[in-house]
């Protein structure tokens, strides 16, 4: 049954940081007046630190606690990497564009690395039971 359940929350935490790395890449170019919104940035940061810290609470693994990490990383990888076809969703540009597309990768591996460094190295608190703990009722 542990195993199951581990597996249903490795799956939301794939999820979960996949869509949210997707995200964070498609609003990298987001401006406003011509003037560049790193909106993505931020982004990168408070998600990797909650998605790694919110996965290790919840599943009480540090295994499942590194998936959005490596999600995270293997997206923004893929998506700084140039397709077949030309494709590329982190392009570089001018000056501006390439360095919040750089400060996007470098803060959000940063926070992830972070993060997991929390996660591997606190102990495993798993959520508490119902009951008084005394194993009677009073």
């Amino acid at each position: 049954m542990r195993a199951l359940q581990l597996l249903g929350w490795a799956v939301l935490a794939v999820a979960v940081a996949g869509w949210l790395t997707l995200v964070e890449v498609f609003w990298l170019p987001w401006r406003i007046g011509g003037i560049p919104v790193p909106v993505s940035l931020l982004a990168a940061v408070v998600g990797n630190l909650l998605l790694v810290d919110r996965a290790r609470r919840l599943s009480g693994s540090r295994l499942v606690a590194v998936l959005p990490a490596l999600v995270w990383l293997g997206i923004a990888l893929a998506a700084s990497s140039r397709r077949p076809e030309g494709d590329l969703l982190l392009p570089g540009g001018d000056a501006v564009t390439s360095t919040i597309n750089l400060g996007f990768l470098l803060v959000g591996v940063v926070a992830a690395a972070f993060a997991v460094g929390r996660a591997l190295g606190s102990p495993v608190v798993r959520p508490p039971v119902a009951g008084s703990g005394s194993g009677g009722a009073r």
